[in-house]
Parts: C-alpha cells; structure tokens; sequence
C-alpha cells in the first residue's frame, strides 16, 4: 500500500468523536488544555538561550538547564525521585582519549613485521577502564560482520575459534535481516559484547569505504561510571576480555587477509550474498597504546508523581527526554553555539508540560510516573543508559518509558511514527491516544536512520522495558503528505548545527504542546491499565531483552 493510501486508509477508520471519548478517561479528557502553546515556548527559548552555552554536560550552562528543570518540576507539584531525597542523578561521565605514541604492528605468516601508521593504517578507541593495554603478537581471525545468532540462522562465530584473539569485522551495512535486526546487529556495543562472549581481547572493525579517513576518529570516547568507579556503561566498551577496539583502513584490511584461504574479494561477496565467510587469519597483530581519563560529574533529573492504587503505585511509567546538547564548537556562519534548540529543548519542555498535566489530574493514574530528564545522550545515550541500568526506584518496577527526542515541530501536527511502539502492547495505546487527538498512526518514513536504537527509549529496551519514541508523519494539511522531505531539507541546515536556535528557526509551538498532550495519553492509559505492557510475543528485542 502507498503512503498515501495508508494515510486515507487511517484517516476514513477514525472512530466518531463519542467513541473516541469513551476510549480515554474524562479526568483524563479534562486536563488535556494544561499544556499550552506558550509555555512550552517558553521552556525553549530558556533552554536554548545562548547564557546556557549548549548545555554541555559538566558545564555551567548544563546546571542552568538542571536547575530550572528542577524548578519546573518543583513549580508543578512534583516530587523529587532522585538520590538522597533529591531531584537529581549523579552521574559521572568519562571522556577518554588515546595518548601520542600508540604503536600498532602486524606479522604476516613470513617475512618481517609490517609496522601500521596510526591514522591512515589504524585508529584506536581509548580504553575507559584500562590505561594501559598492550597486546603481543595476538592471533587474527575474520569473522563477518561479528553476528552470533544460531536462532535466525546465522552465526559468523560458528566453528571459529576467537578465544584470546582479535576478531577482524567488516562494518559494510548488514544486507539480510530485518530492520530490527540490522539495527541492533550493527550496534557497536552488540559487535563487541558478541566478541567478548567468544572470548576474543581485541575486535579491528574494518571501515565500509575505501575512502573512508580514520585520522579523525575516534576523538575522544565518553562512558560513564558506576557508584563502584567501574565502567557503568559506553557505547564503545563492553566489561569482559575485550582490550583494544580499533578501526582499520580498507588497505589494511587487505593487509591483514595476506595469504588467507579466501581474499577479501570473495570473502565480502559472499557476505552480501547472505552466507558467512569467517576464517582464520595467517598473521598476528600487535599493540601498545595509553588512554587518559578526563572525569566530569553530570546529573539526570528525577521527579514523581505518585500513583493512586495502593500496590500499582510502587510501578513507573517513565517521561523521558535528553536535557543536554553540544556546547560550543566550531563556527558555522558565524556562530558557535549549538543552541540545540529542537535537539532536545522541545523535548525536555513536552516532558515538563506533561507532568503538569499529571500534575493537574484530580484523580491520580494507577501507577506511578517518573519525569527523567537525562544527561549525555550526545555522547551515546548514557544518561538514559545509567538511568535504566541503575535507576533511583527499583529496577524491576519500571514498566515502559515513553520518550521525547526532537519532536521536530516545523509544522502542524497531524501524524506520528511510534517508534518501537510495534515491538510491545505499547501500540494499542498510541492509537487510542492518536485516534482520541484525531492523529493518523504511519509508518516510519526513513527506516534506513534506525532511529529507534538512535535514542534513549533504546537504553530501556536493552534493560528489557517496553518503550517507544513519537516521532513526526507524513500527513500535512495540504494532502500532499510529503512532510518527511521538508524535515530531511531542514535537518541538513540545521541538525547539530549552531542554526538550531530560536531566533532563526522554524517552531509551530501549538504542534509542540500537542506532542505533550499525546504522550501524557499514552502514559496516561499504561499507569492506569491493569496489566503492565508486554513484548509482542515473537519480538526480536522481547526474545532478546525481555524479563
């Protein structure tokens, strides 16, 4: 079916108003106008001043958005679900970087050791839990692109022995699968927690281009840290036999395959074709490098709002949006602060919108609800990732989070793409929510972004919560539907680009208050069903993830 098609199709099998109504609580109903246009406009322009300076984590701009979050929430009844009776999270954050002077090396099966030029041979990503790393003449071994899943017919480890070895990877994208499973399969944390769990010390992930420049990256790798001063979670680093992580040029890589049983030619044509071509690798590979530590402590913000059923209660729905953004960088036309207006002003002033209408209810949902304003998301969801792994109310009382990252609100809201929605019951209440709002439900109209692992909903369904993402529709008012090509022309002027301000940028601050409206009804309906959500059964992250 066409997109447009499926929009008319949605549209006609709207229920009548009366209908609608009786699918959503009256208190429910009543409190919907507490969310405004202009106070949501006002949470933005706060937030995206230029005196906040990007709202950097670890800097004193990042407090001013932390404070006044936590004023808000004070302001709208809600009581601080942090630590020590606090509103806030701690969390500390790790940025590391590879020191001057790493020396990397192969020996091939015969002839002299070849030394590889760090930044066009092989770049490294810094150690966050071990200073020092240094691997001598370590086996080689090519396996695929890191996959091991026996139960979808694919295992790139199986007959191949990785133990106490680096595991060669290609990161060329995934062709077989689903979206959702070349989406958590192409996941770094995935490639290197597979790799760990076959034993391997070091994992070389070899570039998808041969133009690829690896001079320039990685910078510098942020995790964060757990009460315990140990590695709490990263992007970039999984706790196990895993030592070194490093890129390596497509040059390289026919280095490294020297008298192999396949060349690499055969070998990533018969990966594209779906069939793995793991194999031993003749040579060794060598290391020695030093990370170093810059540690800087940054806060989620935690409020509540308690529920009304004397069992439920001790159950949460959580509100979640990212407060931080990127500071301050490199001029683009003048200007260098990156405001991050859009990403994620708006989504932070939905969260605070919509715990004023929880606030407003004169009948409590059933269940709890968390207000979780998070830290780092910029630097690899990890706020949300602390949060979900380490959160300040039991983690098994954690039930979904509904997430708010850059709604995108450059016009009328008429459409929306639950992101993940599909994976949990979860669906059954965005239409509800999006039927009662008059709202068409579409399919996501860039799956290739994987949006969904791309924010922080992702970090609670790695922890095994139900959680969804609403993101914009296609539908506009003037029927072309063509809504996703206007925000792919604005996302190139202005996504993580100081042009992401107020002053200059395009709002429909009414489109935002409406996002607000419609999550709180999804929250609304989860805290006050009997039943907790549930992975769909058959689900690929359920199966995975789920508890």
């Amino acid at each position: 079916m066409s997109k447009l098609r499926y929009l008319a199709a949605l549209t006609l099998t709207l229920p009548a108003p009366a209908a609608r109504a009786q699918n959503i609580a009256p208190v429910a109903q009543a409190a919907l106008p507490v969310a405004q246009p202009a106070a949501f406009e006002a949470h933005v322009r706060y937030l995206a001043d230029d005196r906040l300076r990007g709202r950097l984590p670890g800097t004193p701009g990042y407090q001013l958005a932390v404070d006044y979050v936590t004023a808000q929430l004070r302001q709208n009844g809600v009581l601080p679900a942090g630590e020590q009776g606090g509103y806030t999270q701690k969390v500390r954050l790790r940025r590391a970087f590879v020191e001057p002077g790493a020396v990397l090396s192969f020996q091939p099966a015969s002839g002299a050791a070849q030394p590889l030029a760090y930044g066009p041979a092989a770049t490294l990503y810094p150690n966050p839990a071990q200073p020092d790393v240094r691997l001598d003449s370590a086996p080689l071994v090519f396996a695929g692109y890191g996959i091991s899943a026996p139960e979808l017919k694919y295992d790139d480890y199986a007959g191949l022995d990785a133990r106490g070895k680096v595991v060669v990877v290609t990161r060329q994208p995934l062709r077989q699968f689903g979206d959702n499973e070349r989406q958590y399969f192409s996941d770094l944390r995935t490639v290197l927690e597979t790799a760990g769990r076959h034993g391997a010390v070091g994992v070389l992930l070899a570039a998808a281009r041969p133009d690829a420049h690896l001079a320039d990256f990685p910078k510098g790798v942020v995790s964060a840290l757990g009460p315990d001063g140990q590695v709490a979670v990263s992007r970039s680093y999984a706790p196990g036999p895993v030592q070194l992580v490093g890129l390596v040029s497509a040059a390289t890589l026919q280095q490294l395959f020297g008298g192999a049983a396949a060349d690499t030619a055969r070998t990533l044509a018969a990966l594209r074709s779906g069939k793995t071509a793991s194999q031993a690798l003749p040579g060794r590979f060598s290391a020695q490098y030093r990370s170093r530590y810059q540690d800087i402590e940054s806060y989620n913000v935690v409020g509540k709002i308690t529920g009304s059923d004397p069992i439920l209660k001790n159950e949460y729905v959580v509100h979640s949006a990212h407060l931080d953004h990127l500071g301050v960088g490199a001029p683009i036309n003048g200007d260098s602060i990156y405001n991050g207006a859009h990403d994620n002003a708006t989504g932070v002033a939905s969260v605070l919108e919509i715990s004023k209408l929880y606030a407003s209810l004169k009948q409590k949902p059933r269940r709890s609800v968390l207000f979780v304003l998070m830290t780092g998301e910029e630097m690899g969801l990890l706020g949300s990732a602390y949060f979900a792994k380490l959160p300040t109310v039991p983690k098994t009382a954690l039930v979904a989070d509904i997430n708010t990252d850059m709604p995108t609100i450059i016009a009328p809201l008429l459409g929306v793409v639950p992101l993940g929605a599909d994976h949990s019951s979860l669906l059954k209440e965005v239409r509800t929510a999006a039927d009662y709002l008059r709202l068409t439900v579409e399919p996501d109209p860039e799956p290739a972004q994987n949006r969904f692992i791309r924010s922080d909903q992702y970090s609670f369904v790695v922890q095994g919560v139900p959680a969804l993402h609403i993101k914009y529709g296609n539908r506009t008012a003037d029927g072309r539907n063509n809504l996703s090509e206007t925000v792919q022309k604005w996302r190139a002027a202005t996504y993580h680009k100081p042009q992401d301000n107020v002053e200059g940028g395009t709002f429909d601050w009414d489109a935002g208050a409406q996002y607000a409206r419609l999550n709180f009804l999804i929250g609304y309906q989860v805290a006050q069903a009997a039943r907790r959500p549930s992975w769909n059964k058959g689900d690929f992250f359920g199966a995975r993830f789920g508890r």
